[in-house]
């Protein structure tokens, strides 16, 4: 029996099994889980240092030393640079391919109920315009009557509230211009779409307008049939993607938390309406618990509770985890985000292309559209929200016989960007070409640098402020007792190892 039901999503034609998940899910108490959820305003003033150290410097620090180091440079510098577009230098890509590669082996590869796919970044308009985000996705934009500045209403009244802790009593009128200063002098708001237009053809027309993607989402629903038969998949099943989604974002900012071209790290998972919820819970704590294995502090995200009217118009229900970055009047950005699309994406996709994107139950006998929970993670703010996390200054001791403030990032070794250095104490023609030769056989396996200029002390900092977990010196004794000795990152503690032991004692500490 085929019923029409409303959820917060809009109409669509849902079974009875699916018009009862949606139910279970709008109602059923929230489950205990290890961080609690939270009001945003509430939230802001309570949570305002990491240890002893406030945020906002450390993400100062960072920034500096993301474009000191060659993580990040700003895109076309040389022409006067590209407002919030950014290229990623020779550790910054690193550090991303790592993040990647081991986001691919927790949730795809090494998961036996999910696969991989890789679709295109152009896609045919109607898919857009079937998925709601042609006709949805936008934002309320005002503009200063001074300045002309324009902005996200929203972001506006968030930032507001964060800063105030309350919320603005006459509204907009409240609310000073934070380009000018100007206060209350707002138009009212229109739409603005976030789509980005291309043309395909000889001619810029309607015929040929398609959209960039905003989101890697929509690759996958309109694959769900073809990898079901070529995958011979049935759910609860999950189909994972890692590419480039393009947003015009009226304010982009913060570095690169927010920019027009990212990289998402997104999984739809396929399961019975009735089934979701459990799903959705269970990927809320996967995403929390990957983050944390990889070094993230818990005290430094925090779940956000995303409310009816607040939410993306696909979605029933939606966490945000979010990370304390410390954004000037808003400490707390979101990281990710996981959210119950229910049935709207396969049902419009169905509706508009006559093409039945459901799954028959043979144990049931019962025909469905599969419910989809999507765990979406953006790329660069995980890799911004580890930088932040590891960022560490110490004392160290320096030749003098006293200290020096020492920079390092403690970044798990399986996302550092060079996992381990060889030094030579000194360039000598001696000790240079061994040296040279150890780092070319650790190089089969990781990506190890090799670097003997200037004095050791200072070789030791560069690799500490780039999060290399070890660095091996090779030295005068090592051409007669066959060892060397390796030096840890985070305790400066050093340990003599033999030559034809140094590659299993990495692999035994880098876990990779």
């Amino acid at each position: 029996m085929r019923v029409r039901a409303w959820d917060s999503v809009g109409w669509g034609a849902k079974s009875s099994r699916a018009a009862a998940g949606a139910r279970q899910h709008a109602a059923r108490p929230a489950p205990p889980r290890s961080t609690p959820t939270h009001n945003r305003a509430a939230a802001a003033s309570r949570c305002t240092r990491i240890g002893a150290t406030p945020v906002a410097s450390t993400l100062d620090s960072v920034i500096t030393l993301a474009k000191r180091r060659g993580f990040v440079f700003q895109a076309g510098e040389i022409y006067g640079g590209s407002r919030s577009a950014w290229d990623y230098g020779p550790l910054g890509v690193e550090l991303k391919e790592n993040i990647k590669s081991l986001w691919w082996q927790n949730f795809v590869r090494g998961r036996e109920d999910m696969v991989g796919l890789d679709s295109s970044i152009i896609l045919p308009r109607r898919i857009w315009e079937a998925s709601g985000h042609v006709e949805t996705f936008t934002d309320p934009l005002v503009e200063c009557r001074s300045c002309h500045h324009r902005a996200r209403q929203d972001h506006l009244i968030e930032a507001f509230e964060e800063k105030k802790g309350r919320a603005p009593e006459n509204g907009m009128a409240d609310i000073a211009c934070p380009n000018c200063g100007t206060k209350g002098e707002w138009t009212e708001p229109q739409q603005f779409s976030g789509l980005m237009k291309t043309y395909l053809g000889a001619v810029d027309n309607e015929e040929g307008l398609h959209y960039l993607r905003p989101e890697t989402a929509q690759g996958i629903f309109v694959n769900f049939n073809n990898v079901v038969t070529a995958g011979r998949r049935k759910p609860p099943f999950g189909i994972g993607q890692v590419g480039k989604a393009f947003r015009n974002e009226i304010t982009p900012g913060n570095f690169i938390f927010r920019t027009r071209e990212f990289e998402q790290m997104e999984i739809e998972y396929f399961t019975a309406p009735d089934e979701a919820p459990t799903y959705f819970d269970q990927w809320v704590e996967a995403c929390w618990d990957w983050f944390t294995d990889l070094g993230i502090k818990p005290e430094n995200m925090r779940r956000f509770d995303v409310p009816d009217g607040d939410r993306a118009h696909y979605s029933a229900a939606t966490i945000d985890i979010e990370y304390r970055f410390g954004f000037q009047g808003s400490e707390w950005g979101e990281l990710m985000g996981i959210a119950n699309r229910t049935d709207f994406d396969l049902s419009n996709h169905t509706d508009a292309s006559g093409s039945k994107l459901q799954y028959f139950d043979q144990a049931s006998g019962e025909r469905y559209t599969p419910y989809v929970i999507e765990p979406s993670f953006g790329l660069t703010r995980s890799m911004m929200a580890f930088l932040v996390d590891a960022y560490t200054e110490d004392e160290a001791p320096n030749t003098k016989g006293g200290t020096d403030t020492r920079i390092l990032l403690k970044l798990d070794p399986r996302i550092a960007p060079v996992k381990a250095a060889v030094l030579p104490l000194s360039r000598n023609e001696r000790l240079s070409p061994q040296a040279r030769e150890l780092a070319a056989n650790l190089r089969k396996r990781w990506n190890v640098d090799f670097d003997d200029a200037g004095a050791i002390g200072r070789r030791y900092r560069r690799q500490d402020e780039i999060g290399t977990p070890y660095c091996i010196t090779f030295d005068f004794d090592s051409l007669d007792d066959h060892a060397v000795t390796i030096r840890r990152r985070d305790d400066m503690s050093q340990e003599r190892v033999p030559l034809d032991q140094v590659e299993s004692y990495l692999a035994a500490g880098l876990r990779c």
